[in-house]
């Protein structure tokens, strides 16, 4: 062996690192950590995008699963069996979908015709006030512009047509999912905690962290969506009564819409809040859609910073810019069902990280003067020497 040649094994191993300032090597194992993960992520998201006939029934199946297990619960421990228990959940809900269903129809079918007309008169006194006002426009001008419109609209008409075609060839597809949306909810009432322990035995060692992080996330997700719908329902009630009370046609859909527009943090109100504004503002006028949009954006403002804080509480503590970043992340990838998803997403995903890096303490040591696997001083009965009731 040359002479030299240990010392030389002993130094190549240390020039690398010593060639590489330790705060860039700890920089450039971070930076392979998160590409690796960000490839995992991406990839993740390609599969689940060519899963969405799947993925987006099962994710919301999970969260009226959170919605309605309380009722599931509460009967079985009154004694009803679970098969019941589950029917009879199910048939409720379904009850008051359908009941909700039957009233925007009934609703809009009777008061559809009155707002055209009321739209009509409100054109009528516009199309004076231009002329009239201090506009001072003339009738000729304001002809042209609606001629413009029409023009717009019958340019339109084509895409609009393929779009109602492209809706009505993909109306299997919708109904297929909606089945599998109640067969996923309804093994998740029924099942829940066997699918759950199932699911556990595939993780062998680390079962108790995923346990506690699924339980956590479990628990986060139903107290999302238990206060997101009670919040959501004062919204749609108040706003049900206001437009109500002004006498605004369609009043019921609105407040619908709006009920569940809130299920969509920020984007959602805005859009079903101009929604009912310009219905508001085509039936009864300009000042009575100032006031409409004055108490919108007043019980807003209520609902952010007392029903919030109230009903739905620390599961769900994020920052507004953090929501809009996830909103615009989830709707870029799944449209308004990602946008739907994406905070529960989120906040489930917040509140399970904790418990999966979190290591269960240790058991405490035995007594001193006890060693460990020694019995007790006074060992308790023999429980094969116990009677046997018959």
């Amino acid at each position: 062996m040359p002479p030299g040649r240990d010392s030389l094994e002993h130094v190549l191993p240390d020039r690398p690192t010593k060639l590489v300032p330790p705060t860039l090597a700890k920089m450039a194992a971070w930076c392979v950590c998160l590409i690796l993960v960000g490839v995992v992520v991406y990839f993740f998201a390609l599969i689940i995008a060519r899963l969405t006939f799947v993925a987006l029934p099962v994710a919301v199946a999970l969260l009226l699963t959170a919605l309605l297990y309380p009722l599931t619960n509460s009967l079985r421990q009154a004694g009803m069996r679970p098969i019941y228990a589950t029917w009879v959940t199910m048939l409720v809900a379904l009850a008051v979908l359908a009941g909700t269903g039957w009233l925007v129809g009934a609703r809009a079918g009777e008061e559809f015709p009155n707002l055209v007309q009321q739209v009509q008169a409100t054109a009528r006194d516009v199309q004076d006030w231009l002329i009239t006002g201090p506009l001072h426009l003339q009738q000729t001008q304001i002809t042209a512009y609606v001629d413009e419109i029409a023009t717009m609209v019958n340019t339109q008409r084509q895409a609009i047509t393929t779009t109602v075609l492209s809706a009505g060839a993909v109306a299997f597809e919708v109904l297929a999912s909606i089945v599998l949306l109640l067969f996923v909810t309804f093994f998740l009432l029924k099942d829940g905690e066997r699918i759950w322990a199932w699911v556990l035995k595939g993780f062998g060692d680390v079962s108790p962290r995923i346990d506690r992080a699924g339980r956590a996330a479990w628990t986060t997700l139903s107290h999302y969506v238990q206060g997101t719908v009670a919040v959501a329902a004062v919204h749609g009630v108040i706003m049900g009564i206001v437009l109500a009370g002004m006498g605004v046609p369609l009043w019921a859909p609105l407040a619908v819409l709006i009920f569940f527009a809130s299920f969509i943090p920020i984007v959602g109100i805005f859009f079903a809040g101009t929604v009912a504004t310009l219905v508001t503002l085509g039936a009864k006028g300009l000042v009575l859609a100032l006031v409409f949009l004055g108490i919108l954006i007043v019980e807003q403002q209520l609902e952010n910073h007392v029903l919030q804080p109230l009903i739905v509480g620390r599961a769900l503590n994020f920052h507004p810019l953090a929501i809009i970043l996830v909103l615009a992340i989830g709707g870029i990838l799944a449209g308004i069902a990602g946008a739907a998803v994406a905070v529960p997403v989120a906040a489930v995903i917040y509140r399970a990280l904790p418990e999966l890096r979190h290591q269960q303490p240790a058991l405490p040591p035995p007594p001193s003067g006890q060693e460990q696997g020694e019995p007790d001083s006074e060992p308790g009965p023999d429980p094969a020497a116990a009677p046997v009731a018959d």
